[in-house]
């Protein structure tokens, strides 16, 4: 992206602008009546965004992220599509698939009648995407600044064929001290235990066919405490999310659209202390809530037809 040209055709004068962020990937400032964010325009991912009325950022950004092409960015909200988690075939391509480590393209700013600041920006197959992954696509991201922040991102199958994808908008919040924090909305729901092992199971399931992964699945009882690693993808559930962070004073609304599963994910201290781009104690301040479209909740789009996942997130005050 050239940065002075960038600007002449996507800048708006006291409110956003293009420059050259960390590791010279094009990051995209916003200041406007309502809030601050930064967008990365590598992987498309939103890196921090801060209500005028707040002291805290909404978002977790580790302080030892990459910033390095063919390295993930490790917090804000990077994009996983089209597959989450481990490649699912598998053939040794990079675990939430690849567009998080591929340059995006800029494609509109807006002002709106209420102050807030919209950016879309785009995502196309090509050459080294069909090596990965043989469909044809075009994928947008939409960014709302406002009194909240809204993203919503759309699937377009360009392709003569159908595609099957699962996804993810992979948010870190940032939380006081996440022993403290919980997560409201989703007791009663199934969840699949990406940490428990088969043997804490009072019935294991029955013994998977040679080279089957086994999904451990339990029943969420009451809100989601973290007193070690939590690492669960929850199905069957739409509603509301909410962050209860005690230690910053505050509450995170998530509202979810074309998604029917959400991931809910801490570390803890072991998982932290192997991973270079992530501090040791960083997990205290982090936890992910992901609005998705994963396991059971995968999505089939059908040649000429699209499929928009999106989130609105928000601030509360006790």
């Amino acid at each position: 992206m050239d940065i002075a040209q960038a600007n002449e055709e996507f800048g708006i004068a006291g409110v956003l602008s293009i420059c050259d962020g960390r590791g010279g990937f094009p990051l995209i400032c916003i200041d406007n009546d309502h809030a601050r964010a930064e967008i990365c325009g590598y992987g498309g991912q939103v890196l921090c965004y801060r209500p005028e009325s707040e002291a805290q950022d909404l978002l977790f950004l580790s302080e030892h992220a990459y910033f390095q092409p063919g390295r993930a960015i490790k917090g804000g909200m990077p994009v996983c599509w089209p597959w989450f988690g481990p490649d699912p075939e598998p053939r040794g391509r990079p675990d939430h698939g690849f567009v998080r480590t591929r340059h995006w393209t800029l494609l509109g700013t807006e002002s709106r009648v209420d102050g807030s600041t919209r950016v879309r920006l785009g995502c196309r197959d090509d050459d080294t995407s069909r090596i990965l992954w043989p469909h044809s696509f075009a994928l947008e991201l939409a960014v709302t600044v406002g009194p909240t922040l809204e993203v919503a991102l759309i699937t377009r199958n360009t392709g003569d064929k159908p595609m099957t994808i699962t996804q993810a908008l992979h948010s870190y919040f940032r939380v006081g001290d996440v022993r403290r924090a919980q997560v409201l909305g989703l007791a009663g729901y199934e969840y699949i235990d990406k940490v428990a092992s088969i043997t804490n199971l009072d019935r294991p399931p029955a013994p998977p066919a040679a080279g089957e992964a086994v999904d451990v699945r339990i029943k969420q009882s009451g809100p989601i405490n973290f007193d070690g690693p939590v690492n669960r993808i929850y199905l069957d559930t739409a509603e509301r999310l909410v962050i209860d962070d005690p230690a910053l004073g505050r509450q995170i609304h998530i509202d979810r659209e074309g998604s029917n599963s959400a991931v809910v994910w801490n570390p803890w201290v072991e998982q932290s202390r192997h991973m270079g781009d992530f501090g040791d104690e960083e997990y205290l301040g982090m936890v992910c809530v992901e609005t998705t479209n994963a396991a059971d909740d995968a999505v089939t789009i059908a040649p000429g037809d699209s499929h928009r996942m999106a989130s609105r997130y928000g601030i509360v005050h006790d």
